[in-house]
């Protein structure tokens, strides 16, 4: 079974999200118990590029915050690259994931071996790309489809 999600945004536009746990394990992992727990639930998107990313996550909304835990990159041996309607982790530095994530809005190969990509927009990129920074998502879910 593949395992899917979706983000809700406040507006009622959702996003459709494809998960790569063949990849990337322990981040699509703790995505999910994140998503589970109701942690991404009223979080704003806190730093929106056109053209670039959309990037959330972070519950105090100014981009220096996360779930008190980190996770290790999976980038060795990840197939997956930034290409527009990829899902990402952020960090801070290697080994420093927590709860941030990006939306890639057009292909960024320079993010590449740097940010673990766990999955990408089946649905949705448009919604993505034409985000405003402080856009909330009410409802994050993952399963099993």
């Amino acid at each position: 079974m593949a395992k899917k999600g979706t983000i809700e945004m406040e507006n009622g536009e959702k996003i459709e999200i494809e998960f790569f746990p063949e990849d990337a394990p322990n981040t699509v992992a703790n995505f999910e118990k994140l998503a589970n727990e109701g942690f991404y639930d009223g979080v704003v998107f806190h730093r929106v590029i056109p053209g670039f990313v959309s990037q959330g996550g972070d519950p105090t909304g100014t981009g220096m915050g996360g779930s008190g835990t980190t996770i290790k990159c999976e980038t060795a041996n990840n197939p997956n690259k930034h290409e527009a309607g990829s899902l990402s982790m952020a960090h801070a530095g290697k080994d420093t994931g927590s709860s941030q994530f990006f939306l890639v809005h057009e292909p960024q190969p320079h993010l590449n071996g740097v940010h673990t990509v766990f999955g990408k927009i089946t649905s949705g990129l448009e919604t993505a790309k034409n985000m405003k920074q402080g856009d909330k998502m009410k409802k994050v879910t993952v399963f099993e489809a």
